[in-house]
């Protein structure tokens, strides 16, 4: 009865706010329950909502009034200077907090979570890691052996058959696969011929589901519903199926240590993330008292797990996606590659990626249009005030919408909307770098994403083979749209066919 009330009460309000609504439209801050009708009714669309409210922001930053007594009050900004301000500037006053935390509970005390010397911590394992002499070359290694022992002999079956395939479940496939190949030293070989449903994938999607409707409500509304068992029932279960996963290889990588796993001479100074990590809890010098060593292990994990894999996938399938609809850009992508063709000598790695400019730029301009994680929010220590002018109370989430930024005139121009990777090329035929805080698909600051050059080559790579071999035709009729979830993947997937060359 509960639960059907509150139903009723919300579905009564959106009825009433779409007779009632604001005429210049920015959301009205109506008595009681705020702009939260507002909010609910765009809920479906909230990328686009956001991208209409700050079009008719002079400051490219926005108030959301929550329901009283809620705590719901936040800033919404695309503004460049905020950006820097909150990421950078001010860094100290801005953590991820203690809501964040409530919301992204099943990530744990991992990176994303963290805050601090917690976060210090993991910011100096992963370095170490990332940072190492012999990490490009075996990471260089490994994309190429699963490139050619798997994705290519998939795609060539596919087009000498003539099937559809789903290329995003195809791309999720191989970037899981390889994230946890470089990153844990283990194969998980979710891509295969026969591409059987996997559903720790499904688990996955159905927890961040979960996670970013959590945003959209009062903190108390969304903790009452998971205690009544309403609307998260699966909750548990799904996140239950991804520790499951984790603690799998944990326990894996534990008796390989007893049995003793001899690597190639060329590999033995160079532990995978997941070993660094238990060397920190065997030798006890984890800055958290954690009676569960396992547990710890499996935060740390399952962070750099989610954020690796399907990122990286989310971003390979728009990329193709837009050159489908640009022809043109998949020739001249197909030139540059016929003078500069990918080398795949460790020394000239970093090179030829280099010398990839229009590549380069066509990816750059597919994170801009439809950026892997649309979103990032931080939480004010203190009070401050925003280069915009905003006034910052104790407590206050400030949200960033990098889908909203990317799609602006004010920021990128009047051709905001087209894909044009020549945004991205200097006259002398550079590439182009933006900053940080204009282009912040990567983060910005202290907290930017330490793969990402990883996945920028990954992608390139990715990339590059396809388009020296396919053609890539998207099945008729098919609807593609982004998803409303944490990160911007297909709703519906990406089904094409491809042609050989």
């Amino acid at each position: 009865m509960t639960y059907f009330f509150v139903i009723t009460f919300l579905i009564s309000l959106i009825i009433f706010c779409c007779f009632f609504r604001n005429k210049n439209g920015i959301p009205t801050n109506w008595p009681l329950v705020g702009m939260l009708p507002t909010l609910f009714l765009n809920f479906h669309r909230i990328n686009e909502f956001f991208i209409e409210i700050m079009e008719k922001s002079s400051e490219l930053t926005f108030v959301f009034k929550g329901p009283w007594f809620s705590n719901m009050n936040f800033i919404f900004t695309v503004d460049p200077s905020n950006f820097h301000h909150v990421l950078s500037k001010s860094f100290g006053n801005y953590v991820k907090g203690p809501k964040f935390n409530d919301i992204f509970e099943y990530l744990g005390d991992g990176i994303f979570n963290s805050d601090s010397s917690l976060w210090r911590y993991h910011r100096r394992l992963a370095h170490s890691f990332f940072g190492h002499p012999k990490f490009n070359s075996i990471f260089m290694k490994k994309i190429w052996e699963e490139m050619e022992s798997r994705l290519i002999p998939l795609l060539d079956n596919v087009s000498k058959h003539g099937v559809e395939i789903d290329l995003y479940d195809t791309f999720k496939r191989f970037t899981f696969d390889n994230v946890c190949n470089i990153l844990l030293d283990y194969d998980p070989k979710f891509l295969s011929l026969d591409l059987s449903p996997i559903p720790l994938f499904q688990a996955v999607n159905d927890v961040e589901e979960v996670i970013f409707r959590r945003h959209a409500m009062p903190t108390s509304m969304w903790k009452f519903m998971r205690w009544l068992g309403v609307g998260e029932e699966k909750y548990q279960k799904n996140c239950q199926m991804i520790y499951d996963f984790t603690n799998k290889i944990i326990a894996m990588k534990r008796e390989e240590r007893k049995l003793g796993n001899p690597k190639e001479e060329s590999e033995v100074i160079f532990d995978d993330l997941l070993k660094i990590y238990m060397n920190e809890v065997e030798n006890h010098t984890t800055p958290i008292n954690s009676s569960n060593g396992d547990e710890f292990l499996k935060d740390a994990f399952l962070n750099f797990f989610i954020a690796g894999g399907d990122t990286t996938s989310v971003a390979l399938s728009w990329l193709f996606f837009l050159l489908t609809k640009n022809p043109h850009v998949i020739t001249k992508i197909r030139e540059e590659l016929n003078v500069m063709m990918v080398d795949r000598d460790e020394d000239n790695d970093n090179n030829n990626n280099n010398n990839n400019v229009y590549l380069h730029g066509a990816i750059c301009e597919t994170l801009r249009l439809y950026p892997s994680v649309p979103f990032n929010h931080k939480n004010s220590i203190e009070s401050d005030i925003l280069p915009s002018g905003h006034q910052v109370k104790p407590n206050m989430q400030i949200i960033f919408n990098m889908y909203a930024q990317g799609r602006l005139k004010s920021i990128w121009g009047d051709d905001c909307n087209e894909f044009k990777p020549e945004r991205w090329i200097t006259e002398r035929g550079n590439i182009k770098f933006e900053p940080s805080y204009k282009f912040s698909v990567f983060g910005a600051g202290p907290r930017i994403c330490q793969g990402k050059d990883m996945a920028l080559t990954q992608i390139k790579i990715v990339a590059a083979a396809i388009i020296q071999r396919y053609d890539i035709e998207v099945v008729q009729g098919h609807q593609i749209v982004p998803d409303v979830s944490l990160k911007l993947q297909m709703k519906h997937g990406f089904k094409v066919k491809i042609v050989r060359c």
